[in-house]
């Protein structure tokens, strides 16, 4: 596959231009009916949104953790025969990509676990194409070339490939196997020069609310309703859905995203910084929801109100600055080393996010919501300036916040949702446990065992392995 010229576009952390989208009605073979219906029919459901919901939803286990992976990721099979590619999971960024034998620079996958093009490459004439494109007058070389991509990320790694177009096999909450043809990047060139490695995944699974994500497809495609949402476990992996059938009735904290055409992202209103339960004073603060970001970044302002706040709250008591800590720019270490963050967070305040927007609606950010501790055994903030990596004014609200939350980003009525929950199983499947529900296929999530016969294990590489003391995965980030 010949290589376009490298035609660079600078974004933030969260802000990705790019120029490729193909329109979703004209992929190849648009919708493959769904097949493989389960055996056991679902019985007729009192609620027929809730029933119609079970039908148009599906739920992928999450594996990772803010510390020591430093991202969350899940697993999804491309191609026709599938293919199983690990991506992290970014509400940040829209276009999702896979690394790519084309021939590849710059990946970190061995060649046989690379996604192979089969002459399914998106032509530049297509319209989207052109609508994604930076500038208005962007014209094609010829009506089959190729529509070229690039995205760049503020810690300066980058991804630059083609548009392709593949099969997504979905399993379906009531079972069925939908296949749908979605556009998604090809990534033939990876830059990553920060000193710090990638994460090991073979891509992005890009979920912002731009045209080009995977929900934003299903939705034209007639598949489900615009509605995503990630439950991040503290403990390390969780599970993310499509659709709204996870979404619970009640208990929601909603706050409105930004429907301004500038915002590309899921920005919320206005909000300000409370300490200990008592307003800081920085007002008027509007937060992206990333879940590409590890930790939370706060701009400059915001970020000084808050560690002035906390170290002055620490006055006195027995923690010390722990420079020579390298996990994170802040870090204290106690009389002895901590083990979890139990041990150290009777030390620190409750934060919260008032957002004014919405009446009474706060984000609740308990010590354990905003510290991690190391592998040293020091307690560090997982708070950093955003200023000092190129953010500016931006404040980001990353995976160390989304923590044991169920977190709801509803495209159809714009607006962001969380909930406490515990992210090591799956809420409100009861409304609808029903025969047919406990197959072996929903077993193996690893996150249903609660509600199914606990004769089922959890199937992970192959193996059958016993759920009894599954724990996160660890290791060591260099």
């Amino acid at each position: 596959m010949e290589k376009k010229s490298k035609r660079r576009r600078l974004s933030s952390l969260v802000k990705i231009f790019f120029f490729v989208l193909v329109l979703a009605a004209t992929f190849r073979g648009s919708l493959s009916a769904a097949i493989q219906q389960p055996s056991k029919k679902k019985s007729t459901s009192t609620h027929t949104t809730a029933a119609t919901s079970f039908d148009s939803s599906f739920v992928l286990p999450i594996s990772g953790n803010v510390y020591p992976l430093g991202y969350y990721s899940v697993s999804v099979n491309i191609g026709n025969p599938p293919k199983l590619f690990d991506l992290d999971i970014d509400t940040g960024s829209d276009l999702t990509w896979v690394q790519c034998d084309a021939p590849c620079t710059g990946c970190t996958k061995p060649v046989d676990h690379l996604y192979k093009p089969r002459n399914n490459l998106v032509p530049c004439s297509n319209p989207f194409c052109s609508a994604m494109h930076s500038s208005e007058n962007h014209q094609c070389e010829s009506s089959n070339d190729q529509c070229d991509y690039e995205v760049q990320y503020a810690d300066e790694g980058s991804s630059i490939g083609v548009l392709v177009s593949d099969h997504f096999p979905l399993r379906l909450m009531n079972g069925s196997l939908l296949n749908p043809v979605m556009a998604f990047g090809c990534g033939y060139d990876q830059k990553n020069p920060s000193p710090i490695p990638p994460p090991p995944t073979s891509g992005v699974l890009g979920l912002g609310k731009g045209k080009s994500s995977i929900i934003s497809q299903l939705q034209k495609l007639g598949v489900m309703k615009n509605v995503i949402g990630h439950c991040l476990s503290s403990r390390g992996g969780g599970f993310l859905f499509f659709g709204d059938y996870l979404v619970p009735y009640s208990g929601i904290r909603w706050i409105p995203m930004s429907q301004s055409s500038s915002d590309k992202h899921y920005i919320s209103g206005p909000a300000e910084l409370l300490f200990g339960g008592k307003p800081t004073g920085v007002k008027g603060q509007r937060f992206i929801f990333d879940s590409g970001s590890s930790y939370s970044y706060f701009n400059a302002q915001l970020y000084k109100n808050m560690l002035n706040l906390i170290r002055k709250d620490l006055s006195g008591k027995q923690l010390k600055d722990a420079p020579e800590e390298k996990a994170l720019s802040i870090c204290w270490k106690g009389i002895k080393p901590f083990k979890t963050v139990s041990d150290a967070k009777s030390y620190f305040k409750p934060l919260a996010l008032s957002f004014t927007a919405a009446k009474n609606v706060q984000l609740q950010l308990q010590p354990e919501d905003y510290l991690i501790v190391t592998n040293g055994g020091n307690v560090c903030l997982g708070i950093l300036n955003g200023s000092e990596v190129g953010l500016g004014n931006l404040n980001v609200i990353g995976d160390i916040f989304f923590q044991d939350k169920l977190v709801i980003y509803d495209n159809d009525k714009h607006q962001i949702g969380w909930v406490p929950a515990n992210c090591d199983r799956l809420p409100n499947v009861d409304r609808d446990f029903i025969e047919g529900f406990c197959q072996p296929y929903t077993i193996n999530y690893g996150i249903l065992e609660d509600h199914c016969p606990s004769q089922y294990a959890t199937v992970k590489n192959n193996k059958l392995i016993d759920t009894e003391g599954i724990g996160p995965r660890y290791k060591r980030q260099k």
